[in-house]
C-alpha cells in the first residue's frame, strides 16, 4: 500500500478507470451477442435496434483506445451484413 498521498489518489483513480473499461467491454460483448441472439431468432426491428446500440458502444471503445479501429470496423461490418441479409 502507498503511504504518499498522491499515490493513494492514482490507485483509486487507476482503480475506477479499469472498473470502466471492463464495464465498456462487457457492455459491447453483450450487446453483439444479444444482436446475434435477435438474427438468429428472425426479429429484424429487435436487430436493428440493437445493431445501432452496438455501433454507438463500439465507437465509444475505439474513441478510449480500448479497442482498435480495425477491429471495430470489422464487428460493425459483419453485424450490418448480417442484419440486412435478413428477409
Amino acid at each position: 500500500m502507498a503511504n504518499i498521498k498522491s499515490s493513494k489518489k492514482a490507485i483509486k483513480v487507476i482503480a475506477k478507470k479499469t472498473e470502466n473499461n471492463h464495464e465498456l467491454q462487457a457492455r459491447v460483448k453483450n450487446l453483439i451477442k444479444d444482436c446475434d441472439k435477435a438474427i438468429q431468432a428472425g426479429d429484424k426491428e429487435k436487430a436493428t435496434a440493437l445493431y445501432n446500440d452496438v455501433k454507438k458502444y463500439i465507437d465509444q471503445a475505439t474513441s478510449k483506445g480500448f479497442m482498435k479501429e480495425n477491429t471495430a470496423n470489422r464487428q460493425k461490418s459483419r453485424l450490418a451484413h448480417k442484419v440486412k441479409e435478413m428477409a
